[in-house]
Order: C-alpha cells, then structure tokens, then sequence
C-alpha cells in the first residue's frame, strides 16, 4: 500500500480511530464511529471486537428520507386516497345499474384478482425502493421508465379537474347555511303585479336549475365558453389554497390533516345511514339495492365496469400508492396493509351504497306521493268536465285520503276502459320502482338527487352541511394522494424545497383549471373524466405488473418479499401477478377501447328552453383534444423506451441515492478494504466479526453479474455493500 494513504499514516499513530471504512475510501471528511453507517462495535481505540454489537443504524433514517410518524397515519393517508368521491357517487350507481346485490359478486372476485394484488404489488415496490413512480420504475427496469412519467402526467389531469369537484362542494357548502336551502324552491319572477314561477325551473325542477343555472350558469354547447364563473373561480381558489396547505409540509402536515379528512366522513354516512333509516321509503330503497338480478352477471359488460370500479377505486397506477408506501420503514407489513386498505374500501363502498339507497327510495316515495296528488287532481277536473264517468271510480276510493295502491287500482280501470282516448288524458302510472330505477351517478348524485332529498328532511341545512363537508374531506384526501404521487417523483429527482415545489405546482394548476370554471366548464371536466385516465391508467397498471412479475422476475420478487417482510407471500400472489393479473388487464384494455370505438363521442348539453339534457357529439377540435389527452397521457412511454434502448438518455438506475454511489466506489477498493480491516482488528480478514447479516446472493435488475454481501468468516474479499440502500435490497 503506498505511504501516503490515510491506512498507512494511521498504523504509526496512537491516536483512537474514528474515520469508518467509508470515510477512509473516500477521502471524506472524519466522522464518529458511532454515527458511521459501517462502524464495527469497537471501542475507540480497541483492537479486539467487544462482546456485543453496537445496533445498526436506523437505514429509513440514513438517506434523509422523511417518514410517517406512525402507522395509523399510512393506513388514514392510503385510506384517505383510495376512498374518495368514486365511493359514494359511482359505486351505487353501477350497483342500481347492473343488477343490485348481484353486482357485488363479480365487484368482490375482481377485486381478489386484481384489486388486492396489484395494490399489493404497487405497495411492495415502494417500499422496497423507497422512491416515488419515477424512480421506482427506473430502478425496476429503466426503458419502461415512462410508466412513472405517464403517472404523473395522468395525476396531473386528474388533479385539475377532480379539485373543480371540491370546489363545487365548498359553493354548496357555505350556500347551506341558509332556510330553506336556496335549492328547495324555484324562483318567482314578478311581472308587475303578476308572479310567475322561472319557466326553465319549472321544466326541470329546483334541484337541478339551482346546479346548472345557479351555480354553474352552464352554456348550451362546449363552442360557447361564456366567460369565467367568478363563483366558481373563487371557490376553485379556495379548494387549490387547502390543498396547498395540506400537502406544503409533505407528509408530516398531510398525515395530521388525514386523521380528520379520512375520518370524518365515516361519522358522516353512519349519521346519514341512522337518519335514513328513519325516513319512509328508505327501506323501499335499500330492498331496491339488494334485490339481485342474476341475469345481469351473465353479461361482460358488467364485470368490465366491476373491473374499471375496482382499479380506479383503489387509485392503482396513480403513483400515490407508491408515494406514501415509500416513506415507510422496510420492515412495514405491507401485505397486510393492502388487504386492510383494499377491504376498507370495499366495506366504505356498500356503506355509502346503503346511504344512497336509504336516502334516494325516501325521495323517491316522495316523488311518486307527489305524482298520486297531482294526478288525482287531473282525473278530478276530468269528473268535473264529465270528459271521465264517475261509474269508473270505485266506490271505497278517496280523493281526500288517496294511497299509492288506491291510485294504482284507479289508473288501472281507466286504463283499461278508455283503451282508445287513454293517451290523450296524459296520466302518469306513478309506479314506485320506475322512480327508484332512474339511474343517477356523478354530479347528477350529488348535486341534483341528494340535494333534492335533503330538503325533505327535517332540519335540512344541518344535514346539507354534513353532507358537503363529507364530500369537501373526500376529495381532499383524494387530493392530497394525488398530489404525493406529482410532488414525490420530482423532489427524488431534482433538489427542490417542497414548500417551493407544492406552491408552484397549485399556483400553475389553479391557473390550468381556469379552463373548467368557464360557464361551459362542466363539459370539459366531463371529457377529461372519460378520456384523460381511463385507458391511460390502464396500460400503466399493466406494464407495472410486466415489469416486475416477467422482466424482473416473480420468483425473484417473491423472494425479495420474503426477505422484506420475514415471510413469503402465499403462492397465490405468484399466480395473480405471473398469469391472471395481465390477462384480465388486456382484456380490459381492449373492451375500453372497443366500448371508445363503437359508442359515439359526445357530453350531455343542458338546453335551458326545454329544462332538460341532450347529448352532442363533440365538434372536431373538442374530439382532437379528448384523443390528445390519451396520447400526451401514453407519451412518455414509448419515448422513454426508444431513448434508453438507444442510450439516447441516461437510464438513471444509478442516481438512486447517494448511500448507493459510495457502496459502489467501496468495491472497487477491496484491497485497501482489506489493508484497514487488518488494522483495526489486528485480525486476518477471515477472521473478522461480520457487522451485518449475510444476505442471500441475486442478480441485479437487468444484469447477469451476482451481487452479494459476502460474509465476513466464509471469504477473504470483503465487498461493503451499504445495506441500507434500496439498490442492495431489491
């Protein structure tokens, strides 16, 4: 060894030795022995080891990287992103559409297939490799690279348009501190001395001109921007400031604001669910709910929307759920998190599916009572004109006093009676189960039909309140998950503030959203809804499971498991992510894009002369920009993979963290490794206590050279692999 090094000159000192093997490598500056990552459990000074070893060192401390302070804030964060406005406002609509009960048994078998395991998988990796979607799948396998990217571009649609939702919700939620609720009746315009309910609001009803006109003053066709809301712009500003302040600390202020927002909203649908309970009609629409039609299950297009429910309802493929699982300890029992994560969501799904029923077969008991008053009143005024004979009435019904089955016996006779001129009295049959079956899902749910009943029930700006301030935490938890899954990837990859970041990135999306509080907004976060994530995610999700169940190797995964977790995954996982997974996402894949090919491209149009919707086809250059958002969406990926194949950018798999650059720069000098080791110890290497457990031998992702720690007793060459890093981990 030359005489210079830092060895040589330490071997004629009587000064302790205090630089670990790291510094002494590279030529860093001395640190104490306790603090040092590869420090031996010697006393300063010592040359024999002492009895017990000194504890390792935290590795999720090492690299800088923050951490949840405890466990029950990952569950609340994951839970908070999983669980969201999809629960309580697509899952029960799906449930009425598509066979009540019988539709939550091809729900609950997809979401054992795919659900559970690639939400499992997306889990493992980022805990693994401790890095947001970017970095995960550069490490993973570097030319599919792109998947992060693409994840974070969807995230960043997503969150544009999802964050106008919230911002409706805060406009409903301060209206709602008014009696009565300002949607409870419509409008009177005077003429002079002449009153005159608002025509369009008479076509429509309260509920609904409140939400088009009131609140989102809606155009009749997505050609006529119509100018800024200023309502809405305001409420947007004030939706993207909480989110802002949710995520600037990262997930130290995130995970005290999820111990409320993930919350709350359960106390909310148990009081909603105890107060349905307690409205007539509820049971009416619970029965409803849970009423199978087996015939539905036979048909595809119910499992693949089961399948696209389960996918989107567990936020897979979003970088979310790698964001927060990657500032977990490596030890962290993710298998059980994604069962509990995945079965809390399932359980939240059919609680707000009882919520909804409960409420909606209350209103529709409602309506079909107001249907029997006001066609009484019509078959009145047609016994007084003598256009209907009394003989047709029976003789125990009365008008005073008329029941839903009364009337039903009544419509019957003169149905059956005046078979020719029936038509022309224009009676309706006022059936309960033609009300309870109209299908609402979406805004239309939450806007229109809940809005609508709560204003029937006693106390209705109380149960209003509680009702936007559920949908407010919802939406923000959601948020705050998608806004980890943008924010993470980038703070790995550049050196940024986060406060910086997250203040820039809402400053430019609040500006970008500025498209979806036009007066003809509404249409465009209905096109970026359908065309922006759905197909994209998909493909995502699957090169995901390619990359590590077929490029990485599953067995070699599950063994990375067992190492990680200190068990191995059942085999069914094996299976799951090797063979089933992938064969259910292609299949989904292309039914996305046979239902995009065949069903034709267009947005409900509110016509205000007729009080109604009617659907448009989208003009040309709303088409080019719907199909533009899947493309710029799926982009990344195949220039990702063009420029790495053809070493046209770095693959990045080494930029990872800086614990993995020195453990590299340690094996290249094993021959002063082992003129130091001889030093301290005063011992042959072989002879030497290993100061970390052997790992078993692997090959690195995409190379064929064995990487170990080898131990100490059982080899001369000692190659320091920093244990800590995720690269010597996965």
């Amino acid at each position: 060894m030359p005489k210079n090094t830092k060895v040589t000159q330490r071997e004629h000192s009587s000064e302790p030795v205090t630089e670990s093997v790291a510094d002494l490598l590279s030529l860093e500056h001395p640190m104490d022995y306790k603090s040092s990552q590869m420090s031996m459990g010697l006393s300063p000074g010592s040359t024999a080891p002492v009895k017990a070893l000194l504890p390792s060192p935290d590795p999720d401390a090492e690299d800088g990287r923050p951490a949840w302070n405890n466990k029950l804030e990952y569950i609340l964060a994951q839970v908070g992103f999983s669980v969201g406005l999809g629960n309580v406002w697509r899952f029960p609509y799906l449930c009425q559409k598509n066979g009540g009960g019988a539709y939550l048994v091809p729900y609950f078998i997809l979401l054992l297939l795919i659900g559970i395991p690639l939400f499992f998988l997306e889990l493992a990796v980022g805990q693994r490799i401790r890095r947001g979607s970017i970095g995960v799948w550069n490490y993973v396998y570097p030319q599919l690279g792109g998947i992060g990217v693409s994840s974070l571009m969807v995230c960043g649609f997503v969150g544009l348009y999802y964050n106008v939702i919230i911002g409706w919700s805060i406009f409903y939620f301060f209206q709602s501190f008014q009696y009565p609720l300002p949607w409870a009746e419509c409008p009177i315009q005077r003429n002079g001395t002449q009153a005159i309910v608002e025509p369009e609001c008479e076509k429509s009803s309260a509920t609904t001109y409140f939400w088009y006109r009131q609140t989102l003053n809606i155009t009749s066709t997505i050609d006529d921007t119509g100018g800024l809301n200023w309502k809405m712009t305001l409420s947007l500003l004030v939706a993207w400031i909480m989110v802002c302040l949710a995520v600037i600390k990262g997930i130290q202020s995130s995970g005290k604001v999820m111990y409320f927002s993930s919350l709350f909203p359960y106390v909310v649908l148990f009081c909603f669910l105890v107060r349905g309970l307690w409205l007539k009609g509820a049971v009416d629409g619970i029965a409803h709910m849970f009423t199978p039609k087996l015939e539905k299950m036979l048909e595809p297009q119910v499992w693949r929307e089961a399948a696209t429910q389960v996918f989107f309802a567990l936020g897979l493929g979003f970088g979310g759920v790698i964001a927060f699982s990657s500032y977990n300890k490596r030890d962290n029992n993710c298998h059980f998190d994604a069962a509990l994560v995945s079965i809390i969501n399932f359980v939240t799904s059919i609680l707000a599916t009882l919520v909804v029923f409960a409420v909606l077969g209350f209103k529709a008991n409602v309506m079909n009572e107001k249907c029997v008053v006001e066609n009484a009143e019509r078959i009145l005024g047609y016994l007084n004109t003598g256009a209907l004979s009394r003989e047709l009435i029976p003789p125990h019904i009365n008008f005073s006093h008329l029941s839903t089955q009364d009337y039903a016996e009544m419509y019957g006779v003169i149905r059956t009676v005046k078979e020719e001129g029936f038509g022309q009295l224009g009676l309706d049959p006022c059936v309960l189960e033609d009300e309870l079956n109209k299908a609402v899902q979406g805004t239309g749910l939450a806007f229109i039909a809940f809005t609508e009943a709560m204003t029937h029930f006693p106390a209705s700006p109380f149960w209003s309140v509680m009702f936007f301030f559920m949908l407010i935490n919802l939406g923000l938890g959601s948020m705050i998950g998608t806004m980890t899954g943008i924010t993470t990837p980038i703070l790995d990859a550049f050196k940024i503030r986060k406060e910086i970041l997250c203040v820039v990135c809402c400053i430019i999306a609040f500006l970008l959203g500025l498209l979806f509080v036009q007066r003809s907004g509404n249409y465009f976060v209905t096109m970026f809804d359908d065309y922006s994530a759905g197909l994209p995610l998909t493909v995502v999700v699957i090169l995901e499971n390619i990359s590590v169940a077929w490029i990485y190797g599953t067995k070699r995964f599950m063994q990375d498991l067992e190492d990680m977790l200190g068990f191995r995954p059942y085999s069914f996982y094996y299976y799951m992510w090797r063979y089933v997974s992938p064969a259910i996402l292609v299949v989904l894949i292309a039914a996305t894009v046979i239902e995009m090919a065949v069903s034709p491209a267009g947005y409900n149009a509110w016509v205000e002369s007729e009080g109604s919707e009617r659907f448009q086809s989208y003009p040309p250059w709303a088409l080019a920009m719907a199909y533009a958002l899947i493309i710029v969406a799926m982009l990344p990926l195949p220039v990702v993979y063009v420029a790495r194949q053809f070493n046209l950018i770095s693959d990045g798999s080494n930029k990872l963290s800086v614990s993995y650059r020195k453990g590299m720069m340690k094996d290249i000098s094993n021959l002063e490794e082992q003129d130091e080791q001889r030093f301290i110890l005063s011992k042959n290497p072989s002879e030497a206590p290993s100061p970390m457990p052997a790992h078993r031998a692997y090959l690195g992702p995409g190379g064929t050279q064995e990487m170990t720690n080898t131990n100490y007793g059982t080899s001369a060459k000692t190659g320091y692999q920093n244990i800590g890093s995720p690269e010597s981990e996965l």
